[in-house]
């Protein structure tokens, strides 16, 4: 089925928002679209066995028997229907519409049950009888063809996907955070699983998938046709987690229409109430929503990281409140399955994400341990950064990272660096934030590149070099070391000096802060380029003033404080015999771990301030990924001629307007 005939579909479940005009808000059109395309989509999956569903059915009544499993078996579903009744005929009694759909809806299984509850779909049924209307919406769904037969559970997604996007629309909701551009989906899929090919063609291969942010579905549907595309034999198992509850129940009803058990599909938040808790996969892919806060599931989170350490998910450390991007990379990191002695095992994660998760966080900030943790574990084999505006919500430039705990020889210790933010075609039409898509071509040269990433990397003829870089794990950490310079005073007594001796608080425990005022006048407009000297010259003044001069340490500390002014040509300030670091010139400077500090010091420090030193106390060990620094090409500015050229065009077309204008 092609794009238009998808969008036929939509258009054909969308065009009830006629019929809701007035008695529903835009707003709410999409809780009873959604639900009741969900409903026929059931139903037209159920149909070729529901004459044998039902004589199953009467045939099993009152015995005592597990009667789901024999009407599963009947229905070739994991689901099943024991109504006589179909849509079709329910709308052809108007006044009993109501009546009749109810049970309708009751006679599913408790699966398919528990889906059109997450909608709400009992009150949404009420409340259009109420205004009478259930009966014109209810024979609008039952001419909708969506049989399995006409419309693929592939295309099946683009239709849910498609309404949601429209709901989100009129709702103002973000659709993005439902679902995923599906070309998207396809590039990661090909970089989760590619390298796996061959051991994917195995006969009687067996494979998870799971997704802990599944939203519609998209990834696991496209993740399990990847893999039985290669292998039809292959049995693939799809597990998901969906804290959005429509989209949950779409995902949850494709999954069963599909023939995977919807039990696998969890509802809830993957933080605070993990729907897999202690179960490991062979892949993991998500597309977790872009900078979304972890207020809810604070305490959940701090308790978890608190008293698990690294025994729980969280262990390597917590971001920012304000972003949980790396607490799912955490989260799916922790269903890894290990890898055995024999080298079997081991699990691949594919991960969207924006820019943030690169490079946020100082040195010892927790996104920083976080990657430090995930690089040292030599469990990040690539990076690949994309297209701007390819998804619906952002416009924003995202990143596939992918991560493995069973990498080859040849990337043992590396990452993989791939800038592909050239690869991409304009959309004709834009949909919210997307303007650009990739085409197969793209996806295919993508794939290819990344897999091809270490040889092309070391090929310096090879066209499409500049596009791959390699680095060793240890090349992303770095020392931010404390750069530190002396304290260099000069001593003076003026007006504002005066002034701040009677603020200052422990010069006021030490002495009556007037009569030192008093003492202290004589001196306004001296200046002494030592410590002793003026320390000598303020004995004086205040002996004869008939002031003792206070022995303890913090008085001196304060008077230096007021009288002292920072000058470079100043007199060096000496704390038990070692320079007193200057706060104000104190400064912070990366160091690569590879690199010496000492040897940085002299080459890139000393020629500037000679006098500087390293407090190595203060010393911070830091990750960052700067990928868009590595790919940086330097542009040189056009030349002036260039420019100035320009600008006498500008200036002809100018005029020219002007003159059509004014004649």
């Amino acid at each position: 089925m092609n794009h238009s005939k998808h969008t036929e579909l939509a258009n054909h479940a969308w065009s009830v928002a006629d019929l809701l005009r007035g008695d529903y808000k835009q707003a709410d059109y999409g809780k009873v679209i959604l639900p009741f395309t969900v409903l026929r989509r059931l139903e037209c999956v159920l149909a070729p066995t529901k004459d044998k569903v039902l004589a199953e059915y009467e045939r099993l009544a009152g015995q005592n028997i597990d009667v789901a499993r024999f009407l599963r078996r009947a229905s070739g579903h994991s689901f099943y229907n024991t109504s006589k009744y179909t849509l079709k005929a329910i709308a052809g009694d108007p006044s009993q519409a109501a009546k009749h759909l109810l049970p309708y809806i009751g006679a599913f299984s408790e699966n398919a049950r528990e889906v059109l509850e997450k909608y709400d779909f009992a009150q949404q049924v009420k409340r259009l009888d109420g205004a009478n209307l259930l009966y014109r919406v209810v024979g609008r769904f039952a001419d909708l063809p969506l049989a399995p037969e006409v419309v693929s559970n592939h295309q099946m997604g683009y239709v849910f996907e498609e309404l949601i996007r429209r709901f989100a629309e009129q709702s103002n909701e973000t659709a993005g955070e439902h679902f995923t551009p599906r070309e998207v989906i396809e590039l990661m899929v090909n970089l989760l699983v590619a390298p796996d090919d061959d051991a994917l063609s195995v006969p009687g291969v067996s494979r998870t998938v799971m997704d802990p942010a599944c939203g519609t579905g998209g990834m696991l549907s496209a993740a399990e046709e990847h893999i039985t595309r290669l292998n039809p034999a292959a049995t693939v198992k799809v597990f998901g987690q969906e804290l959005n509850p429509e989209s949950w129940a779409i995902c949850r009803s494709d999954m069963m229409i599909k023939g995977q058990d919807p039990e696998n599909i969890k509802f809830g938040n993957s933080f605070s109430d993990d729907g897999h808790r202690g179960a490991h996969f062979d892949y993991l892919l998500a597309n977790p929503p872009f900078g979304v806060e972890w207020k809810k599931v604070k305490d959940e989170i701090e308790h978890e990281y608190e008293t698990l350490g690294d025994s729980g998910r969280f262990g390597a450390g917590l971001p920012r409140i304000n972003d949980g991007s790396l607490l799912f990379l955490q989260h799916m990191i922790s269903k890894m399955k290990p890898v055995a002695p024999d080298g079997k095992g081991g699990s691949r994660i594919a991960i969207v994400f924006n820019g943030s998760p690169l490079f946020t966080g100082a040195a010892d900030s927790g996104e920083s341990r976080i990657r430090q943790w995930i690089i040292k574990n030599n469990l990040l084999e690539g990076i690949v950064a994309l297209p701007d505006q390819l998804f619906y919500n952002t416009g924003i430039s995202t990143y596939f990272w992918i991560l493995t705990n069973r990498k080859d020889n040849d990337h043992d210790g590396k990452v993989v660096l791939l800038d592909a933010r050239d690869y991409f075609a304009k959309m004709r039409k834009s949909l919210g934030d997307k303007r650009k898509y990739l085409t197969a071509e793209h996806i295919s040269e993508i794939t290819r590149l990344y897999g091809e990433a270490l040889d092309v990397a070391q090929d310096p003829e090879h066209p499409l070099h500049g596009k791959v870089k390699v680095f060793a794990n240890e090349d992303f950490g770095y020392r931010r070391i404390t750069v530190e310079r002396p304290l260099k005073l000069r001593f003076e007594v003026t007006e504002e000096t005066l002034g701040q001796v009677r603020e200052s608080k422990a010069i006021q425990k030490a002495l009556d802060v007037d009569a030192l005022e008093a003492a202290l006048k004589p001196l306004l407009g001296q200046v002494w380029m030592t410590k002793r000297a003026a320390w000598d010259a303020l004995r004086s003044a205040m002996a004869e003033a008939g002031l003792v001069w206070p022995s303890g340490a913090p008085f001196q500390k304060a008077l230096r404080d007021v009288i002292g002014v920072r000058d470079p040509e100043g007199e060096v300030q000496l704390v038990k015999g070692v320079p007193e670091p200057d706060p104000e010139l104190r400064d912070l400077e990366n160091v690569p771990l590879n690199e010496d500090v000492e040897e940085y010091l002299r080459r890139e420090v000393l020629p500037h301030v000679s006098d500087a030193w390293v407090d190595y106390e203060k010393t911070k060990i830091g990750y960052e990924i700067p990928l868009t620094r590595y790919f940086y090409v330097y542009q040189p500015p056009r030349s002036l001629a260039e420019i100035d050229a320009e600008l006498k065009t500008l200036e002809v077309e100018i005029q020219a307007l002007l003159g059509e204008v004014t004649g």
